[in-house]
């Protein structure tokens, strides 16, 4: 019951954090512009960007079954897909919870290390959600290397913004209390851990705890046990490359932005990225406000219209992964 309770209201201070976030995009906003710069987009390009976002998804799906494969080879492309699908449209209604819902899609569908015993996994749950946390790791170092490389090779063009916009205002939020909170919290954990395994033999509830902490290190760890490492660096370069073109073509739909070019477009995806990092449902109102503001402030764009851009991109993607959501639902269910 009080597991439930704070389920609850976490979701409905995300929900607020989402509405809070919504507002501050849209205040201002002339309607009668925004629907106007809605009405001359590029249609054709959008379907374009919603492809894209497709193929992004089957190319996580790949990179991820890379890691899985070590665990249980029997982990089809096809179940991957799924969990991925599955996950991106939990996310819509709770933050970050796709992440492990897609490792019980992985679970379910695993083979049993013995057959008398087909509760016991060979992907256990652990163990899968030590390769998405690897995962995810992964992709936001990417995420935060091409953002450092675009800021220095265009730091006449996007520094200003990210120091002034980013930057200082996370600068000053994190004063040396924080700091010292930040390291409390480091050794708390630490010596968490430590007792978690001095004691796994004896207690219980340690016992557990450290079981499926070593369940996910064990899965954290298949990228070493990788075959064919190169495909995994290949497929992230392929994902990439497809964002960077999603974001590209939602550019092109949009007329008032003719004047951007491709490193605009790329510049832009990986700010949205950072949106997506606030914990909201689906990114809602924190990717608005942020690609908004950024087109505002480096390109002068008025806020109606740069919210027309927002809106275009994040709603495409969304429908995206609802519809890709419920189709690969409703194939587990009828698998099931």
């Amino acid at each position: 019951m009080k597991s439930n309770i704070k389920k609850t209201l976490k979701y409905i201070l995300s929900a607020v954090l989402a509405a809070v976030l919504l507002w501050f995009s849209f205040r201002g906003v002339q309607w009668e512009d925004f629907i106007a710069g809605l009405q001359g987009c590029r249609w054709e390009f959008v379907l374009l960007s919603m492809a894209a976002g497709a193929f992004a998804f089957w190319l996580r799906a790949l990179r991820w079954r890379q890691l899985l494969l070590p665990v249980d080879d029997s982990i089809s492309r096809t179940t991957t897909f799924n969990g991925i699908n599955i996950g991106n449209i939990s996310n819509f209604v709770f933050p970050r919870i796709g992440e492990f819902v897609r490792c019980g899609v992985i679970t379910r569908r695993s083979q049993p290390v013995d057959p008398a015993h087909p509760e016991h996994k060979k992907a256990s749950y652990d163990k899968v959600l030590g390769t998405v946390v690897l995962e995810r790791g992964w992709e936001l170092l990417v995420m935060l290397l091409l953002l450092l490389v675009v800021l220095i090779g265009g730091a006449d063009r996007f520094g200003a913004f990210f120091m002034e916009r980013i930057w200082e205002p996370m600068a000053q939020r994190f004063n040396s209390g924080v700091w010292w909170m930040s390291g409390a919290l480091v050794l708390v954990g630490c010596v968490t851990l430590y007792a978690m395994w001095r004691f796994r033999n004896t207690n219980g509830i340690c016992g557990k705890v450290w079981n499926v902490l070593r369940g996910i290190s064990q899965g954290f760890a298949t990228c070493f046990q990788m075959k064919h490492k190169w495909m995994f660096f290949a497929y992230t370069a392929l994902i990439w490359m497809t964002y960077w073109f999603m974001a590209a073509s939602t550019v092109w739909a949009a007329p008032f932005l003719d004047g951007l070019d491709l490193i605009d477009a790329l510049f832009l995806s990986l700010v949205g990225g950072l949106g997506f990092a606030v914990p909201v449902p689906g990114g809602i109102g924190a990717f608005h406000f942020i690609i908004s503001m950024a087109l505002s402030v480096m390109y002068g764009v008025p806020v109606e219209l740069g919210v027309v851009y927002a809106t275009l991109s994040h709603t495409s993607q969304a429908i995206t992964q609802i519809l890709f959501g419920l189709g690969s639902y409703a194939y587990e269910a009828i698998k099931k």
